[in-house]
């Protein structure tokens, strides 16, 4: 099996990266990556090193296992050799997994349409796409040209919570700024849009304690057919578990 991860050049979530990159990899799935550039990524590295977020350094950095598990990324042979967005050919892989990060330099990751044009190939193939956080914003806003419609119209998915994101900005404004606020519209505001019902988009339960390996019941998904979407670096293990069941079930 072979899945693909495409990135933003800059600023990626490490967690969101690394943890499935880490998971897929040890269940024996190539993991091949994209950026815009066709260069190396980089993750943001305030969520690496805390640098700037103050008193709450704690609650809002990478944890540890996921901090661990982007050095080892970093060092990954495929990960320093990404192909570009226009590139991606979806007959090469079995599937899509799409991560976040809020730092304004993932725009370019958000805004390209080639990406956008791959994304809907994916869809289109009905092959399993997993988008967490700002990932399903670049999924709202590939546009279907045969009904001029999001992919996600018609579906049910959760995303970053308009109370998390606003939470982030709110304990951090005074000496970051907008720092977590990507684009003045809230996630959970853009991804609604994009649906056929308000009611399509799915909160999920209070999220308030991150999964791990032994507690994959603490974060939440919700899939949709052949789509899987999550809400943040608390429910990523058992987005990265629910996607690589996905490309089991989906495998000849």
């Amino acid at each position: 099996m072979k899945a693909l991860i495409p990135t933003s050049m800059q600023g990626f979530d490490p967690s969101e990266v690394a943890i499935p990159w880490q998971v897929l990899t040890q269940a024996g799935v190539q993991v091949r990556f994209a950026t815009d550039t066709g260069q190396p990524a980089s993750p943001d590295p305030i969520m690496l090193s805390g640098e700037g977020l103050g008193p709450f350094k704690r609650l809002l950095i990478a944890r540890k296992d996921a901090r661990d598990a982007c050095a080892a990324l970093l060092k990954d042979p495929h990960f320093q050799n990404p192909t570009d967005y226009a590139a991606i050919d979806p007959a090469d892989f079995d599937g899509l997994l799409l991560p976040g990060g809020h730092a304004k330099k993932v725009r370019p990751f958000l805004e390209s349409k080639a990406l956008q044009s791959a994304i809907v190939a994916f869809f289109k193939a009905e092959k399993p796409v997993a988008a967490i956080c700002h990932g399903v914003v670049a999924a709202a806003r590939a546009i279907d040209p045969a009904t001029g419609k999001s992919v996600l119209h018609g579906r049910r998915t959760t995303a970053l919570l308009e109370r998390q994101e606003l939470a982030g900005y709110r304990l951090t404004k005074r000496w970051m700024g907008d720092y977590y606020l990507t684009y003045p519209v809230t996630v959970e505001a853009e991804v609604t849009a994009a649906l056929a019902s308000p009611d399509d988009f799915i909160t999920g339960p209070l999220p308030i304690l991150r999964d791990s390996p032994r507690h994959l019941a603490r974060g939440f998904t919700h899939q949709d057919g052949q789509y899987l979407s999550a809400r943040w670096p608390g429910d990523v293990y058992s987005f990265a578990n629910g996607f690589l069941a996905m490309l089991r079930a989906k495998a000849p």
